[in-house]
Parts: structure tokens; sequence; C-alpha cells
């Protein structure tokens, strides 16, 4: 039979039957074959599994995939959904355009959703915004006053949304307004570290009242990109993709290279600053790891 992967842990994953209905499905071993060839079964993967009786079964192959990510550890998403929050805790711009890049890397559409917007003045809201607006779609919400949310279902309606952030910006919250209120467990932010703490444990894979699908991925504050090449990353930034023909020289990195079309753009101000100390900061990220 073929069936998708809606939960992993320790082991077993949660398969539902291509054709059964909502509520329905296998605790499956993946057999030693996967180990043996390097491959782990990933939630939103579709696979031939075999049923024991009417609870258990054993997946025997993981059908072709149209992406993978290994931070969160998810595959075949539709979209991904970088969530953050306006305050409590503050945004983390650095962990925003990791995941945006990331999305970029496997080719899928990505927005950025600001939750807690009830806890910010509009002017200071503006600030984060207007860094990513012409970017990537933007939603603003407040699951606390319920606004903002109603143009979510229509986006994610018939696709496999992820939703990825720092710990404490309310991805559980989000997902239990748009499971109609079911009750997954949410957590408040520390007052001593002024970080989320974690309440997602495992990537599920659940529905929505929409239509759609949504993955619940633990929240972490820092992660390193797998997979990017140093030459390659600006071509990850939308601002600067457009941008990589105009530089002086074909191998430029953007960084202090005379006649660089990226630099001339961001001390015009048609880059953000923000986003161009991420680019670095990722530079140097993957130089340091390519040393070892």
């Amino acid at each position: 039979m073929r069936g998708l992967i809606t939960k992993g842990v320790g082991g077993f994953y949660t398969v539902r039957p291509e054709s059964a209905a909502v509520g329905v499905s296998y605790s499956c071993r993946a057999r030693g074959i996967f180990k043996k060839d390097g491959c782990t079964p990933t939630v939103g993967d579709f696979v031939e599994f075999e049923a024991l009786d009417a609870e258990d079964g054993v997946i025997n192959a993981v059908l072709p995939r149209s992406n993978l990510f290994i931070r969160p550890p998810i595959a075949n998403a539709d979209l991904f959904i970088v969530m953050i929050a306006a305050a409590r805790p503050a945004p983390n711009l650095a962990v925003v355009d990791k995941l945006l890049v990331s999305a970029e890397m496997a080719g899928i559409e990505a927005m950025l959703c600001i939750n807690k917007t009830d806890l910010l003045s509009r002017e200071k809201l503006r600030r984060v915004t207007e860094i990513y607006e012409g970017l990537y779609p933007l939603a603003e919400i407040s699951c606390a006053e319920g606004t903002g949310l109603d143009r979510l279902p229509s986006l994610l309606a018939g696709r496999k949304s992820a939703l990825a952030g720092p710990s404490g910006v309310g991805k559980s919250t989000l997902i239990n307004c748009l499971r109609g209120g079911a009750e997954l467990e949410t957590g408040a932010v520390s007052g001593r570290t002024k970080r989320g703490r974690h309440t997602t444990r495992h990537v599920e894979l659940f529905d929505t009242d929409g239509g759609g699908m949504i993955f619940d991925t633990p929240g972490f504050s820092s992660f390193t990109l797998s997979g990017a090449e140093s030459g390659a990353l600006a071509a990850f930034y939308p601002e600067m993709r457009e941008r990589l023909g105009d530089c002086r020289f074909d191998d430029c990195r953007h960084l202090k290279e005379p006649g660089c079309a990226v630099l001339s753009a961001l001390s015009e101000g048609r880059i953000a600053a923000s986003r161009y100390a991420s680019y670095v900061m990722q530079q140097q990220e993957i130089e340091k790891n390519n040393t070892y």
C-alpha cells in the first residue's frame, strides 16, 4: 500500500494509507535496508508499506521526494512558512534569513508570518515588515486576538505547509487555530532568557480545517545551513539574485570587490542592512564549515 508519514518518534512512524479516511493510520517500523542505504524515512514522505495487522505495519520503500529539509526534518513541503513573534521573544532576523535561504535552496515558495502583533506598535512592526516587503508574502497576525488569520486557510488549502521558527513564537497556538481549536501543547516565553520554551518535541503533520496539511516542528534559536556553497549563496537572496549579472567580476562574492552591484544597492538603501549582515554571517559560516 501507499501511504503518507505523518509522525515519527523513536523509530516508529505513523503512516496514513493513501485512500483511507482521516484518523486511520498504522504504526510502522522501517526495514533494516534503510539504515544500510543511509536513508531515513521522514515526516511528509510518501512510502510503500505493508500492513501486518489492523494497527501495525512495515515500511518497504520511500518514494521519490520533491524536497527534503534536514532541520526541520521534513519532506515534500509545498509552502515554507517562517514564523516569528513581533515581541516576546524579539525577532531573530538572522534565523529568519537562514530559514528563507533553506526554502530558496529547496526551490519552494516561502512566506513570513509575524505573530503577536498586538504586542508591538505599528511603527515598530513596520521596521520589520519593510525589510521583507516585495521579497516574500507577509502575514501579520495575532493568535491571542484572532486577527489576521482569515487569509491563511486559502493559502494553505491543498498544500503541505511547513511551519518553522524559534521557540515561543506561537507555532502550536497557530496550528490550534487552524484546526478548529484542537489543543496542542503550547508554552510561554522564559522570563530569564526571553526565549521561548520548547513545547513541540517532534515533527508532526496535521490536517487543517481549510483542506490543507501543516507540519509542526520543534523550535530552535540557531542552526547551520546544509549544502550551501559560498559562491552560490547570493542566488538564494531575491534582492541580490536580480543584480548578479551587473557586477564587474563574474566571480564576485559581494563582500568588498570593486564594481559590485550588490554593495552598490546596499549603499543606496535598496538592500536592507540586516539582510546583508545575514548574508555575510552565512558566508563566514559556510567557509568555516568547509575548513573542517
